[in-house]
């Protein structure tokens, strides 16, 4: 199946021949279809009539032969199947759903960007993904045929940052800009070095997970033009750590671009401390820290996918102690309607009294904590 127009221009030539290992034959061939479905998995009715209504105008389909192989083709209750593969019940609402659940397009200050905290922005640079996952938070705007925004039409949102010397962190997602070009992402950072009131840019890209093929020397090597790159992928599920995708991780820790991991608490992907704990130990063995375990945000259509809050607090409370500090994350809501994010977790505060604090161990243990004494 052809490519987009906008993005076919955007990542150049595509080899002809087999080549799962070239990204740019893993995007022209990413199943897009129902017919493509059907080749790679044993479809339930389910799964079927989520995919014909996806294809009429829901949330765009698209997943890459590498990402589709790690898929169980005959259990539909697979991890990354359920990551990836539409299901009628997208199209089912339920109190809480909002279609911008983060209210980002509320707190857009400039065309593409928008500003939720006082000294961070995010810029979104394109709508595209090499995978199209099932619970996306801007299910809203991907896929829905904008494309990669040039650096002429990221201007205005550029000149904004520019004139708010406040902002010390841009965080670049989308859509998934490590589907950009080398030569593009050179450009689109070289700009915001210029600005020098950044202090960071966190790349927010999925392709270690979904392309692994695209963490080229090359791509690493574009992210490096800003002095200080922080890489945040998002590993769902121990089966996501192939070899492909801990080399991948490896290219970019070599280049000396730290990499932090965002997970998404789903049901029945990842809602067990076992599985939790293989992933965050696999991520720290391939140089990935563990950051985030984050509540899935209430989009519209994502409810079959969404745990109950108390789930995830349990899942922390199990893990605490089982983890080193490197491989424990935190769980974080954040907040719906682009209030920020919040930590939320096990209360180990058992008691208190003047002087003294009683805390409850991970263990079960109470043990008092004397405060020093006032001068």
């Amino acid at each position: 199946m052809p490519l987009p127009p906008i993005l076919e221009s955007e990542i150049g030539h595509v080899p002809e021949r087999d080549d799962r290992g070239d990204w740019r034959w893993q995007l022209r061939n990413a199943i897009r279809d129902l017919e493509g479905l059907e080749r790679a998995f044993v479809l339930t009715a389910e799964e079927r009539d989520g995919a014909r209504r996806a294809l009429a105008g829901g949330f765009p389909l698209s997943i890459t032969p590498y990402y589709a192989s790690l898929a169980d083709p005959r259990d539909p209750s697979c991890p990354i199947r359920l990551q990836c593969v539409p299901r009628a019940a997208e199209s089912r609402q339920v109190p809480g759903d909002r279609v911008d659940p983060l209210g980002e397009v509320a707190h857009e200050v400039a065309p593409r960007l928008v500003r939720r905290y006082p000294d961070r922005v995010l810029l979104l640079v394109t709508d595209r993904c090499s995978v199209y996952c099932r619970f996306c938070t801007r299910s809203r705007m991907v896929g829905r045929g904008g494309g990669t925004a040039s650096v002429d039409v990221l201007e205005p949102a550029l000149g904004w940052i520019a004139a708010h010397p406040e902002i010390r962190d841009v965080i670049v997602s989308g859509g998934d800009p490590g589907l950009l070009s080398d030569a593009r992402i050179t450009e689109l950072l070289e700009r915001l070095r210029r600005i020098e009131h950044v202090d960071t840019v966190r790349f927010a890209t999925r392709v270690p997970v979904t392309l692994p093929q695209r963490v080229t020397p090359g791509f690493a090597e574009a992210l490096r033009v800003h002095p200080s790159v922080w890489v945040m992928t998002h590993f769902n599920h121990p089966k996501e750590l192939t070899d492909e995708a801990r080399a991948a991780i490896g290219r970019l820790v070599d280049a000396g671009l730290p990499v932090m991991n965002q997970t998404v608490l789903l049901r029945g992907v990842n809602d067990d401390a076992d599985v939790i704990e293989a992933l965050c130990r696999g991520l720290v063995r391939a140089r990935a820290r563990p950051y985030y375990l984050l509540q899935a945000d209430p989009v519209r259509g994502s409810a079959h996918l969404r745990t109950p809050l108390h789930r995830g607090i349990a899942l922390i409370t199990a893990l605490q102690g089982r983890l080193s500090g490197i491989a424990m994350p935190r769980f974080v809501v954040d907040a719906p309607g682009g209030h920020g994010k919040v930590t939320v977790g096990p209360d180990w505060k058992a008691g208190e009294r003047p002087g003294v604090t009683t805390i409850r161990t991970p263990r079960g243990t109470l043990v008092d904590y004397v405060d020093p004494p006032r001068d």
